[in-house]
């Protein structure tokens, strides 16, 4: 069983992605790493790196199909369809839009005529691609849904199932933005939870929310404020102390960091030297200790 750490953050755009792809180089050089991107709906991490995407598989799951031979129109299928996915028609025969099913068999296991077949779909797809920077080398696993998909979970769950089967000692996650069942299923079973903010009062409302997701999971937090400079702190203590997270890092608002993006090598390889990559490397020594 891998070493699960995670890094998340409830505001979208805080720097959840830099702060896993530079922890990522550093924890690598000490552990065998695999690094999960599970922000499905936008996967930015192969991009920081530069990487082009590898080892695809297709992510499937059920979509029903009706015997119309065998249905009743009893109307049973609709009805335990809690995602609207199938509705009726005015002649009293159920119709599957696909989009809107979330694979759950709900309707296949409620048809008491046995006229729900059960088929399959794509809805996205995995890769595993490797990694190599500087002297560090990892696995980069990435879930990406399909475009229009409605149904982040089975996506989230596939590419952290993937992302479990690779070889290593350490997985660090990186999830997406909100407090969402998909962010939920990602941080599932973490030892330890990295939570990206700002200082502005949409990050403070988000990480509310976030570390109130985090204590209902029993799950620690260590809240890393990014941009400081840009507002104020003094909320983001408050509310870090009202759940007993503690500040772990302060990356100040940074050039260089917008630079290292451009040239697809994290800060830490970029400009190993700097205050920011400092800040990165004292938080990855840190984890090193908690989890040894």
């Amino acid at each position: 069983m891998k070493t699960r750490i995670a890094v998340t953050g409830g505001k979208g755009g805080t720097g959840k992605s830099t702060v896993a792809v530079n922890l990522a180089v550093i924890l690598a050089l000490e552990r065998n790493l695999v690094l999960a991107d599970l922000d499905v709906e936008c996967p930015n991490d192969h991009v920081l790196f530069k990487a082009e995407l590898a080892n695809k598989k297709p992510i499937e799951t059920m979509l029903p199909f009706i015997s119309y031979g065998k249905c009743t129109k009893c109307g049973v299928c609709a009805r335990v369809c809690d995602t609207g996915a199938i509705i009726v028609t005015r002649e009293g025969l159920p119709f599957v839009l696909p989009r809107l099913c979330s694979g759950c068999r709900a309707c296949y296991y409620a048809c008491p005529y046995d006229a729900i077949v059960e088929g399959r779909r794509i809805i996205g797809y995995t890769y595993a691609t490797p990694i190599s920077t500087g002297s560090s080398k990892f696995t980069l696993v990435t879930g990406m849904l399909r475009e229009g998909e409605e149904h982040t979970p089975p996506a989230v769950i596939a590419a952290k199932r993937r992302a479990e089967e690779e070889p290593g000692d350490m997985l660090l996650i990186d999830t997406s933005a909100g407090t969402g069942s998909s962010v939920a299923i990602a941080l599932e079973g973490s030892k330890l939870a990295i939570v990206v903010t700002e200082p502005t009062p949409l990050g403070l409302h988000d990480l509310s929310l976030i570390l109130e997701l985090l204590d209902m999971l029993g799950i620690e937090a260590w809240v890393v404020v990014n941009r400081t400079g840009i507002g104020s702190e003094d909320k983001i203590a408050e509310e870090a102390g009202r759940h007993n997270a503690e500040i772990a890092g302060r990356i100040p608002y940074s050039r260089l960091i917008v630079e290292s993006y451009v040239s697809g090598r994290p800060i830490v390889e970029y400009r190993p030297q700097s205050p920011e990559a400092s800040v990165f490397r004292s938080l990855a020594s840190r984890l090193l200790e908690v989890i040894a």
